[in-house]
């Protein structure tokens, strides 16, 4: 256990009251109203709502997850959320605008200005439950179990007792301040939050104790850290890993698979800063910050301290997995014991089973080094938080108030965005159409603590970080086309989403419980399917394929939305294009005399592209000691940037 000095304890301290303070601060401005509470009064500039985009997304299991990737599938599995800037981009130069020009309360009020009649009404309903709930407490609930490793691994803490010293801060401001506080906060916070991570890596560099590296050079030297290196999938994995890691985020991921944060065409929390700009440009300007920040500037910290983490927590070799594997096999009655009533058993027997279970599983290291974590917790995003209980005393408290200021950024943004669904489309909509300013604040704070404390019991049960980034993922494929294509398709009515919606859950539901009963997964073991693609990258293929080909059968089996409806949405929202040139022409609407300007933002969205990954894998030649190509890199993202601002002035704002 982890021992904190008092400069330490002064650190972490002062920046909790630091920061509540500041979250609170905007108690008075945020109670006025619901816009005030929820939307900021519509009044933020885009550089503050870009940090805050990107610290929203930046949290205590953010660091775990990529360490979890990077030790089990180099760094070239991160494509896997890298991918995503695709859609990010799209988002900046084809949807911010319009989401902005919608002046809707939240991204959920779409469906009622988009679609009509019940179905409209019970998809936004139901969708604020879902999302606003179930949704928003499944992925607090990955953060919250990160703040237990961490509270764990570096302090002994008991899992209970790191929820309620972790949350105690958040509830205080995030319930006070709204979305100002919290957008406040988050400037505040990622500036920590990023000072604290490089000064992670820095020290997991130079540390004496990670088999004497005091050197980048000394790292990328290390013969395990050398296989995990390369930013692309090599060859040696074939084409099933050049399939899984690379080419199916970059050719269907992107466009085909909706995840918070990233979502195609933009929304959940993202939609809602866009929604509190100033104006149009705000809105672009915000998402084009956070897209530089969260992909170019945040990965390469935490890459260099999971690199580190592979020569101080090393992986079980191949051949102790295998013994440790027949062994468990060779004893299932200690086995058994274990799993029912471990602490019934000799300490002895007790440790030699857990400790055989970590080998198989890969992370016997990490279980010597950590005996008094929970066997639950016991997996390779550990390794981060273990990491950190290596750092010297007084910049210690500094990367733990940087970890305590990623979790609470995220919690209190998923808070009010979860609450903002419940009040503005559940509550205010269905249950209390009257509700005055005084109770629609009043309910978004009692549904904020309300989520706060059921993510944390959530949280008591999971796992792994990584395991639930695939499941949000499978639960959202199929769906992301539809939510690019309803700006533009005047075809799509709201039994499109509700199809959309379910099949897809239905079929995580079918991979999560019923294929392996079924024997699905061996039998695509046998006929040789994995060999193209492993199994959780056929999942995903086989949820798209299905959930799409439903929904769009679902959309030309059904009436298409009321004609003078989608004419009142083609003029608010103007987004033109050949996909509502049957409304314009059905309804009369005049054609807008500036053009189509979608294919300028596609052409800005790749060259955007081109920018941030230059950026990205510029800075990671650099640091891996590879000049030449870092800074050819670099000068490809100075040009592309260059171009892109001249593109920009092309596209329609207000």
């Amino acid at each position: 256990m982890l021992k904190i000095s008092t400069l330490d304890a002064v650190i972490i301290f002062g920046f909790l009251f630091s920061v509540i303070a500041i979250g609170s601060a905007a108690a008075r401005r945020s109670s006025r109203s619901a816009a005030d509470f929820f939307l900021s009064g519509r009044s933020m500039p885009w550089w503050l709502l870009g940090v805050s985009m990107v610290a929203c997304t930046f949290s205590c299991d953010t660091p775990n997850l990529v360490t979890d990737i990077v030790r089990t599938q180099g760094v070239a599995g991160n494509w896997a959320w890298w991918a995503f800037l695709l859609t990010g981009m799209l988002t900046v130069f084809v949807y911010a605008k319009l989401w902005r020009r919608s002046a809707l309360d939240t991204d959920l009020g779409f469906y009622e200005i988009r679609y009509s009649g019940r179905p409209a009404a019970l998809l936004r309903g139901f969708r604020a439950l879902y999302l606003g709930v179930f949704f928003n407490i499944m992925i607090m609930a990955t953060v919250s179990l990160a703040a237990i490793k961490i509270g764990q691994v570096m302090f002994g803490l008991s899992p209970v007792a790191t929820l309620l010293y972790a949350s105690a801060g958040v509830g205080i401001y995030a319930t006070l301040g709204g979305l100002t506080g919290s957008i406040w906060a988050d400037f505040y916070q990622y500036s920590i939050a990023m000072v604290g991570a490089i000064f992670a890596a820095v020290y997991a560099v130079k540390s004496a104790d990670v088999g004497g590296i005091t050197s980048l050079k000394q790292l990328f030297s290390q013969p395990e850290v050398q296989t995990h290196m390369s930013m692309f999938p090599s060859g040696e994995g074939g084409l099933s890993a050049l399939m899984t890691v690379l080419i199916l985020p970059i050719a269907v991921q992107w466009w085909n698979v909706w995840y918070p944060g990233a979502e195609p065409g933009g929304g959940g929390y993202i939609a809602q800063r866009m929604l509190s700009a100033k104006d149009e440009k705000n809105a672009v300007g915000a998402t084009l910050l956070f897209n530089f920040l969260h992909y170019a500037v945040r990965p390469w910290p935490w890459i260099i301290v999971a690199l580190v983490s592979l020569v101080h927590f090393p992986l079980t070799p191949p051949a102790e997995q295998a013994a440790a594997t027949r062994w468990l096999a060779d004893h299932p009655a200690q086995v058994g014991q274990y799993d029912t009533a471990k602490m019934q058993m000799p300490e002895p027997e007790r440790e030699q089973v857990r400790q055989a279970k970590a080998d198989a599983a890969g992370v016997g290291s990490l279980a010597r080094a950590f005996p008094k974590v929970d066997d639950q917790f016991l997996r390779h995003d550990i390794a981060y938080p273990g990491m950190i209980s290596t750092m010297p005393k007084g910049w210690l408290g500094l990367i733990v108030a940087s970890l305590i200021a990623a979790y609470m950024s995220t919690i209190a943004t998923h808070l009010n965005w979860g609450s903002s669904y419940v009040v503005q489309d559940f509550y205010s909509r269905f249950i209390n159409p009257n509700s005055t300013p005084r109770q629609a604040v009043a309910m978004g704070r009692v549904t904020m603590l309300a989520l706060l404390v059921l993510s944390g019991l959530v949280a008591l049960w999971m796992r792994n970080a990584k395991d639930s980034f695939d499941i949000l993922l499978q639960i959202g494929a199929g769906t992301g086309l539809l939510y690019i294509l309803r700006w533009f398709w005047w075809r799509i009515n709201a039994w499109s989403e509700i199809s959309a919606m379910v099949i897809s859950f239905a079929v995580a539901c079918f991979f999560q419980w019923g294929a392996a009963p079924l024997g699905l997964d061996a039998a695509m073991e046998r006929a040789g399917l994995f060999a193209v693609m492993d199994y959780s990258a056929w999942k995903l293929v086989i949820g798209i394929l299905i959930t799409t080909i439903g929904w769009l059968t679902v959309t030309y089996l059904t009436p298409p939305e009321n004609q003078d409806l989608l004419a009142r949405f083609c003029t608010r929202i103007r987004a033109g294009g050949p996909g509502w040139r049957h409304i314009e022409e059905a309804s009369s609407l005049p054609k807008s005399a500036e053009g189509w300007d979608v294919p300028t933002g596609l052409l800005c969205m790749m060259i955007g592209c081109l920018a941030v990954w230059s950026a990205l894998f510029g800075v990671g030649n650099l640091l891996y000691g590879r000049m030449f190509a870092g800074s050819f890199l670099l000068v490809v993202t100075v040009v592309a940037t260059a171009l892109l601002m001249r593109l920009v002035g092309k596209i329609r704002l207000s």
